[in-house]
């Protein structure tokens, strides 16, 4: 696998901002589970992680 590190991540859906200056390291070999309600931004982060979405 590989290591995962995002440092100071910023999401913004036109003048809102879903994702407010998230820290993330993930080392090689670990579990990381995304915990929260509806609508905290948990698939937001996942889509960021994987490339899916751009960094604002």
């Amino acid at each position: 696998m590989a290591n995962v590190k995002m440092h100071s991540i910023y999401k913004k859906f036109g003048t809102t901002e879903v994702i407010h200056g998230v820290d993330l390291e993930i080392e090689d070999n670990e579990f990381v589970v995304f915990v929260g309600p509806s609508g905290c931004g948990k698939s937001t982060l996942l889509r960021l992680i994987a490339g899916l979405e751009d960094v604002t």
